[in-house]
């Protein structure tokens, strides 16, 4: 008999792999930095909203990130902010883009199990060295049958990438932690979405999930999941 389900693909960050608390860490930082200048509360609005502003033109990623942080960070000093204090902010970027990476719970074992029945893809937003290097390092990437690094994930990208590595969206499914970007676009596109919640998220990532779409899936980690995908068909 012919599988339901034929190719799975699996975001990246805070998926396989830690991600935001990275951010919130810098975060952190950054408020410290800026702690003369303005109040945490109102600094972190004012960055949420710079980098609401330049997603369209830096897109997803930490450099992008640190170029919103130097925006807010003149933005709030009114022009005055030292020298020394976006040096700072530059090299906590650069920190971040050279973390090591560690994997989540169960993220390699589900990849491996998956991976002996169905065709599985990494399919994950950012910027393209620096998933480049968290797929390297994470030891995972000769497990994937294709890697795609896109700059959005809407129902029409998911359509064409399962479509070019399998037999479509409706025989694929998207394993993920953003319900904006990795569960919703992909039970639209005619897929399973199956939300994979982590502890920190992205505000501009939310969305509410789709309840009552009966390929739609929540399962609290990796662990279940070649479950599930063994329960499809």
């Amino acid at each position: 008999m012919a599988k339901i389900l034929t190719t799975v693909g699996f975001d990246a960050d805070d998926t396989l792999w830690h991600n935001e608390r990275f951010f919130h860490l810098t975060h952190a930082r950054f408020a410290e930095l800026l702690a003369d200048y303005a109040e945490q509360e109102h600094l972190m609005a004012r960055l949420l909203e710079a980098e609401k502003r330049n997603l369209g033109h830096y897109g997803f990623g930490i450099k992008g990130f640190v170029l919103s942080m130097i925006e807010t960070a003149i933005e709030v000093t009114q022009s005055r902010v030292p020298a020394s204090v976006i040096s700072q902010i530059i090299a906590a970027g650069q920190e971040m883009l050279a973390h090591p990476i560690e994997l989540l719970p169960h993220a390699r074992q589900a990849v491996e199990e998956i991976a002996d029945s169905h065709r599985i893809l990494l399919i994950t937003k950012g910027d393209l060295l620096d998933q480049e290097r968290k797929l390297a390092q994470s030891g995972l990437g000769d497990l994937f049958d294709g890697v795609e690094i896109v700059s959005h994930k809407t129902p029409a990208v998911y359509t064409e990438i399962f479509a070019r590595h399998g037999e479509g969206a409706a025989r694929a499914m998207m394993v993920g932690n953003s319900m904006k970007s990795d569960v919703r676009p992909v039970v639209d596109a005619g897929g399973w979405g199956v939300y994979v919640p982590h502890g920190l998220s992205w505000e501009i990532e939310h969305a509410e999930p789709p309840l009552g779409a009966p390929r739609y899936h929540e399962i609290p980690d990796l662990s279940t999941i070649a479950q599930l995908v063994r329960s499809i068909g």
